[in-house]
């Protein structure tokens, strides 16, 4: 059996650390998600997708992401039910994530306040920076470099 899913959407708010009764952190969010069409108006639609992501990855999560960020999500489909106080049941379907990536730089969405506290304050990271950022010269790439 399969249960895989891939989503590339953004958060439609900033992810909350929380924990669980024994101290496993948890966060839940949202997932919007564009769909590849258009409606009969022209406008582009979006799912709303719930997610859910556990231990050491929900704290990276929570400390790399906020509303809007653009994030891509490997994962598998979880179906669940309960009754909630009126007696009813209540039908969830969750992504549970196993691994997630940035895919726009801090600076493009950041809408949390910069950490200076422990940040370089010369340049020294521009000797790091993306590589592709200035893709009007020539990369420099050996056969060496290529992992294969």
């Amino acid at each position: 059996m399969i249960n895989r899913t891939v989503l590339v959407g953004r958060l439609t708010r900033d992810p909350e650390l929380k924990r669980t009764a024994n101290d496993v952190a948890v966060v839940s969010f949202t997932l919007a998600v564009n769909r590849q069409f258009t409606n009969s108006q022209g406008e582009r639609e979006a799912d709303f997708i719930n997610c859910v992501i556990w231990r050491k990855a929900a704290e990276n999560f929570t400390n790399l992401t906020h509303k809007g960020s653009l994030v891509g999500l490997d994962g598998r489909i979880q179906t669940s039910s309960y009754d909630n106080k009126q007696g009813q049941r209540v039908y969830r379907t969750d992504v549970i994530v196993e691994n997630f990536s940035l895919l726009e730089s801090k600076g493009k969405t950041s809408s949390k306040p910069a950490d200076t506290a422990n940040k370089p304050t010369d340049n020294s990271q521009k000797n790091n920076s993306d590589p592709f950022a200035d893709n009007s010269k020539p990369i420099d790439i050996s056969d060496s470099d290529l992992p294969f």
